[in-house]
């Protein structure tokens, strides 16, 4: 466990060492059982307590720094640990009093003014915070460290471009801290500024032609520019040099995907299956790549397959409803396009599938359902409200689906789509004023449309009085 996620925390050997092997902790806890007390020097007690941090142990951490204070009254690092205890607890105001007594016994010890800074920037005050570690930066040996820490501070800040200098100086005092070149090219992708990213790791690969990561990332940079044929050489030198790099395979899938080579795109997720645990993200997208090489089949066993990995992937219960639409076979359908309503009811595309396969089977009254929570997820799209209007008249329900209309018409002023139909209602309850009025305005906007009016209503359209004013309008335009 590490107390702060901003820092990299450096452990002792003997806090790595096994339990049953490290010899003063063994001792320490025997202590604990028996109530005896026994002597530890402060490097053993200092030992002991980084390892109930990383593994933790808060309680027993502080039972071992409570003990070491009675032993070693005067130890510097101790009450180091302490005050980093006291942050962690939240006791900011008597940490910060400790951390001052530190301060005046040991001016240049670069960590009392580290574990200042981490107070300052639980306060959000990152600026402080930065001062106070740039003074750290004079009395460590750790120079990497402290630079790391500084530019998350200016992370903090969004100051994208300081932050990025400090993490590049981390990598000038060492070529291989690689958590350092993933926040120098964060910095270049929350700027927007790929090509100088790419700039930054070709430079960074003439002088280790070998590292995997960086390899890695500028297949990445490629990839967001869309020049996949780049993206995908950087990708392959990836995995050349570590034929166990799960991403860099997953990433070179995905731009053999951009590129259409599908069959390749599938080969390249199977190796991550065997390399790693397989996951739903992997299943789904040998799915798609299935689909796309109109396999069928092969697309529904896993897009199967993904959703068997991880139940709540409504995606994939998605993927596969859409593909049985696609075969028509809509009884199959109805049953996965349930399943990914059942998860996410609040997404109107599912609802507005769940409508279409109803239609296709039949089952008017379930669209009708379908389309009104729709409008209610606010889906304002015309086909949403002329799908329920349609739906409507053909149940008989006409009074609902003049009322369905006129509202829709609130939301779009002038769409021939709704005139006609709002015509065709008013014709059918011998309203002929309205009719007509509607009829007009649906004719000025688009004449050649009036195939609606003839087709959902095909008794109003052979009145005479429609004829007439189709007849007359077709003069005028």
């Amino acid at each position: 466990m590490y107390i702060y996620s901003y820092r990299k925390k450096k452990s002792t050997d003997m806090s790595l060492t096994p339990k049953e092997n490290n010899i003063p902790l063994s001792k320490f806890e025997s202590m604990l059982k028996t109530n005896s007390v026994y002597f530890f020097d402060s490097v053993e007690f200092e030992e002991i307590i980084h390892y109930y941090l990383d593994s933790g142990k808060i309680s027993l951490a502080k039972k071992a720094i409570k003990l070491g204070l009675t032993q070693h009254p005067k130890s510097v690092l101790l009450k180091l640990l302490k005050a980093e205890l006291l942050i962690f607890d939240g006791e900011n105001e008597r940490a910060s009093s400790l951390l001052k007594e530190l301060q005046a016994i040991e001016p240049t010890n670069s960590e009392i003014y580290v574990q200042q800074a981490n107070l300052y920037s639980k306060k959000h005050l990152h600026t402080e915070a930065i001062n106070l570690l740039t003074v750290a930066l004079e009395f460590t040996d750790d120079e990497a460290d402290i630079l790391s820490m500084i530019g998350m501070e200016y992370l903090f800040l969004d100051d994208f471009n300081e932050a990025r200098l400090n993490f590049a100086k981390c990598l000038e005092v060492d070529f291989e801290d690689y958590s350092s070149l993933y926040n120098v090219i964060y910095c270049f992708d929350m700027q927007n500024e790929h090509i100088e990213a790419i700039d930054y790791l070709n430079n960074y690969i003439n002088k280790d032609p070998y590292s995997e990561i960086a390899w890695h990332q500028l297949g990445r940079q490629y990839f967001i520019l869309k020049n996949y044929k780049e993206a995908l050489r950087a990708f392959d030198y990836a995995v050349l040099i570590d034929e166990y790099f799960v991403g860099a395979y997953l990433e070179k899938a995905k731009t053999l995907e951009e590129l259409k080579r599908f069959e390749e795109a599938i080969d390249n997720y199977k190796i991550t299956l065997d390399l790693d645990d397989p996951t739903s993200f992997v299943f789904l997208r040998i799915g798609e790549c299935f689909e796309k090489l109109n396999k069928t089949t092969n697309a529904i066993q896993y897009y199967k397959k993904a959703v068997h990995e991880d139940p709540l992937l409504d995606k994939g219960w998605m993927a596969i409803t859409n593909l049985y639409v696609k075969e028509k076979k809509y009884s199959k359908a109805i049953f996965y396009i349930d399943k990914a309503i059942e998860i996410d009811e609040q997404n109107s595309i599912y609802w507005r599938k769940y409508a279409e396969i109803n239609l296709n089977l039949d089952l008017f009254e379930e669209a009708v359902n379908a389309f009104q929570k729709c409008i209610s997820l606010n889906d304002n799209d015309l086909v949403i409200w002329l799908g329920l209007s349609d739906t409507l008249c053909f149940l008989g329900e006409y009074e609902d689906a003049l009322k369905n209309l006129l509202k829709a018409k609130t939301y779009f002023k002038d769409f021939a789509e709704i005139e006609y139909r709002l015509s065709g209602l008013c014709f059918r309850f011998k309203n002929f004023k309205n009719g007509e009025r509607y009829l007009k305005t649906a004719l000025l906007i688009d004449f050649e449309y009036q195939i609606i009016l003839k087709e959902l209503f095909p008794d109003v359209y052979k009145l005479p009085e429609v004829i007439d004013i189709i007849n007359s309008s077709k003069k005028t335009s």
